[in-house]
């Protein structure tokens, strides 16, 4: 590692030790009757150590949450995050130029996939992982997950969210797009935090890390009104 990135990693811990004291605390209730095998697996993938500061639990220490409890309707939701600076506005941008939100079937956009996985070597500073550089053949479903596509007005999938429901949370298993300014991915998640706050199936929406992630992405999470959380988790 690199002194600079060095450096860099020893301010954003100190910074987040700073904010421990004002993160709110949330207990996060797996239901593996939802699927027994893959609730398991991600309990342990979030509960086991964190790769890095192991006197911590993986995804325990601020974790990018939005209580969606806390809005009765979509629109209260939308209200908060419709300044021009925020995501609201950049959904609308979207939404003017044509893109639109559908549930999709990722086996009918392989080749859609395929190119925004391969439409960039890099994102937020960091090569883009091997994994996402060999096509997939056909895509498996599970009945826990919804899966979100981002459409342009030519009906092309410029971007998708695998979204996991995993007890009384859902969870971004991956949330990814072609790299450009028309706000569509902004569209792509308010879309789906406006869809689980009318079912009122699930309290909280996660995206993976807050504190943990880069700058570009920490903004991006911010502008759509995700949060650092202390995260505790049980397993029923």
């Amino acid at each position: 590692m690199k002194l600079t990135d060095i450096t860099h990693e020893i301010w954003r811990l100190v910074r987040a030790g700073s904010q421990l004291h004002r993160m709110p605390r949330v207990l996060l209730e797996f239901d593996s009757n939802l699927h027994q095998e893959h609730i398991s697996a991600t309990h342990q993938s979030f509960t086991k150590r964190h790769p890095r500061y192991y006197v911590i639990r993986n995804k325990t220490v601020g974790i990018a949450l939005i209580n969606l409890r806390q809005f009765k309707t979509a629109d209260d939701y939308l209200d908060t995050v419709k300044r021009k600076d925020l995501a609201g506005y950049q959904a609308r941008r979207a939404s003017a130029r044509g893109y639109q939100v559908k549930t999709i079937d990722r086996n009918r956009f392989i080749d859609d996939i395929h190119a925004i996985h391969t439409s960039t070597e890099v994102r937020q500073g960091r090569p883009m992982d091997d994994a996402y550089r060999v096509k997939e053949t056909a895509f498996q479903d599970l009945p826990h997950f919804s899966y979100f596509g981002a459409m342009d007005d030519k009906q092309q999938l410029v971007g998708y969210c695998n979204l996991a429901i995993l007890g009384n949370f859902a969870a971004t298993e991956r949330v990814i797009g072609n790299k450009n300014n028309d706000g569509a991915m902004y569209l792509l998640l308010t879309e789906i935090i406006c869809s689980l706050i009318e079912q009122k199936t699930v309290n909280y929406l996660m995206y993976d890390s807050y504190l943990g992630a880069q700058p570009g992405l920490r903004n991006f999470k911010r502008k759509l009104g995700f949060r650092p959380y202390l995260v505790r988790y049980s397993l029923a």
